[in-house]
């Protein structure tokens, strides 16, 4: 497989470039390139074209989303995990509906000399996106893990089929428009004859008119159901990271493509562990005389309790690394599997005993109890009061 163009070069923009750059941009490219104005070409010039504007919709779906964009500035296409394609999947549009959704509704509608005038075009509807929130703790998130969630959404009506009439004579073509979902208007100017097209006002587009509606959907061909879908969540998520299950949102009307579930991961806080990335910190408090002579502490880690040797003469402040103990990246991507860090707190005790006082009063003039900045130690020492 031919690897892809740089989006930035497709669209013809600097990789700095603001929203309303990469917008205008690919304004310019749609109305090159949409195969509405190549109909009359020959079919290498054809397939040219739509080669072309499937190019620039692809990047520009990239580059004008800000989470897309972000990543796939830092890891390129990796970066996309294979979310970076364009739906043509209901062909590629009417190029004024595309122009007006992209621009606010600003275009009137463009003539172009043998297009499809008096052809019956089907509109071909797409259904909203349902955005939920999936709760998950890091134990989920370490080993991946799946969910149910519950949505409610539309779905084709069952006694209809979707079609908005029980009976296909019920469903008649627009007479206003003979089917076309478009209203020609032909103006005479001084630079020639220019032809515009807009929506029907009839028929709203679709060509179709239904006379006896259906009873249950009320001739939407929609109804609202509740519905359960399993979610695969994969190992490594993040707080605030969005997942994508296509074709499992609302329902189109006239059976058209189904939007998509997008499912936001909210993760729960933990007990004992902070999460910074893939990797994982925790601290533990111990005595003083457990730092002297050395312990064994239990360090709690998301595949279970971990024996932890801490060695005699640990300073307070001191990180020991478990390697492998944090969390893995998300599909591969990232730097693999994350560390766990395990703080050491030294606990000095404010009040003694006579008899405690006299035996530390004993060891205080001990050398082993004087301050000895030996290289590890004066290392650690300097590290720490940079922190501070």
């Amino acid at each position: 497989m031919a690897e892809k163009r740089d989006y930035y070069e497709v669209l013809g923009v600097q990789k700095g470039a603001s929203a309303d750059e990469i917008k205008a941009a690919y304004r310019k490219l749609a109305l090159k390139w949409h195969p509405d104005r190549w109909v009359n070409s020959s079919d290498e010039e054809k397939k040219t074209a739509e080669e072309n504007f499937k190019e620039a919709s692809e990047a520009y779906s990239v580059l004008s989303d800000p989470d897309k964009k972000a990543k796939y500035d830092k890891f390129g296409q990796a970066g996309l995990g294979g979310q970076g394609g364009f739906d043509f999947s209901g062909g590629f549009g009417n190029l004024n509906d595309i122009l007006n959704d992209l621009f606010g509704g600003s275009f009137g509608g463009f003539g172009f000399s043998g297009g499809q005038t008096g052809q019956s075009q089907q509109r071909v509807y797409r259904g909203r996106d349902i955005r939920t929130r999936v709760k998950l703790t890091l134990e989920e998130i370490a080993r991946g893990c799946e969910k149910e969630v519950t949505i409610e959404r539309a779905e084709p009506c069952p006694e209809c089929g979707g079609k908005g009439a029980k009976n296909a004579s019920d469903i008649q073509t627009c007479p206003h428009c003979n089917g076309t979902g478009q209203e020609q208007r032909v103006v005479n100017s001084f630079f020639g004859q220019t032809v515009t097209y807009s929506t029907c006002s009839h028929c709203n587009g679709e060509g179709k008119i239904i006379k006896n509606a259906c009873r249950n959907c009320g001739g939407t061909g929609l109804v609202r159901k509740k519905a359960t879908v399993k979610v695969n969540i994969p190992a490594g998520v993040e707080n605030g990271m969005q997942l994508t299950m296509r074709g499992e949102g609302h329902a189109a009307k006239n059976n058209g493509i189904n939007g998509d579930l997008l499912i936001l991961i909210e993760e729960l806080p933990h007990s004992q562990l902070r999460r910074e990335g893939n990797n994982l910190f925790y601290s533990q408090v111990i005595s003083v005389t457990d730092a002297m002579l050395g312990t064994e502490i239990s360090v709690p880690s998301l595949d279970g309790p971990y024996r932890l040797k801490v060695d005699a003469g640990t300073q307070s402040g001191t990180v020991l690394r478990l390697r492998g103990k944090g969390l893995p990246s998300v599909k591969g991507y990232g730097n693999g599997t994350g560390d766990l860090y395990v703080k050491i707190l030294v606990w000095i005790p404010k009040k003694l005993s006579r008899s405690e006082k006299e035996v530390i009063e004993n060891m205080r003039n001990s050398s082993s109890f004087k301050p000895d900045l030996s290289r590890d130690d004066k290392a650690l020492f300097e590290k720490m009061k940079e922190n501070f």
